[in-house]
């Protein structure tokens, strides 16, 4: 869970979250999945936000069934695809969820 703070001073990082969710073309469910899940697991370190970014949108639109490829998400968050891959069950496990196991 995050604090309610962490909206206000994350503002930038949710800005851009929402715009490659735009790029992305990703409904409400899977687009407010993915800014809770990129709260809840923020990382401290600015470089790694970017990537947080990205696998909590690719983790989200999993979770609302709103899916896109990880090469879609990577495209459009400007990271790597491999990015995503070693990322997104981790940050499901430290959200509380559990990854799927295919």
């Amino acid at each position: 869970m995050y604090r309610a703070g962490d909206e206000v001073s994350q503002r930038e990082w949710l800005t851009e979250l929402q715009a490659t969710a735009d790029r992305l073309e990703l409904d409400a469910a899977a687009r407010s999945t993915a800014q809770d899940l990129f709260l809840s697991t923020l990382p401290e370190e600015d470089r790694s936000k970017r990537a947080a970014l990205a696998a909590s949108l690719y983790a989200g639109s999993l979770i609302a069934g709103d899916q896109r490829s990880q090469t879609a998400v990577a495209e459009a968050a400007g990271v790597s695809r491999l990015v995503i891959q070693r990322r997104w069950k981790d940050l499901l496990a430290e959200a509380g969820l559990e990854p799927p196991e295919w």
